[in-house]
């Protein structure tokens, strides 16, 4: 079983994904060493601490900043967390020549919480965030076993 899938199984609760699109990152990063690389560009899961310093060194924004901008716009992120769906792509006052493609994505995993309520009272939850090339950020989460994307 991959690292990613371990993460997606509720495996890895104190571990985050750092996705970065080759688009978005250099060719020579220091990234690319300790992540996988994708089809698109590389994922990383490093635990909390680690990955949340990658992220800022990789995006020069703090992660849970990061992730406090990106709830207010629900979008669609892949399971794969290296692709979505733009939910500002059919806006009517968006720039038809924007492409929406993901820059980076940042990833952690909630254990259920049956106090909370809710999706936390169904199972441990995802939580994801992700920057599109348009210049805004968006939200998924999801119960993990919920999702076979």
């Amino acid at each position: 079983m991959s690292n990613l899938d371990e993460f997606l199984a509720g495996e890895r609760l104190d571990d985050v994904v750092f996705y970065v699109s080759d688009a978005y990152l250099d060719d020579d990063s220091r990234l690319r060493s300790v992540g996988t690389e994708t089809d698109g560009g590389v994922r990383l899961i490093l635990d909390g601490e680690t990955g949340r310093s990658a992220f800022q060194a990789g995006t020069g924004m703090g992660a849970m900043e990061f992730a406090k901008t990106a709830m207010g716009a629900e979008g669609e992120i892949a399971r794969s967390l290296d692709d979505g769906a733009c939910p500002f792509a059919d806006d009517a006052d968006a720039d038809p020549d924007d492409d929406h493609e993901i820059r980076f994505v940042f990833a952690f995993a909630e254990a259920q919480n049956e106090e909370v309520g809710g999706l936390y009272a169904e199972g441990d939850v995802v939580h994801a965030y992700a920057h599109c090339t348009c210049g805004e950020s968006y939200s998924h989460k999801w119960v993990i076993g919920d999702r076979d994307d």
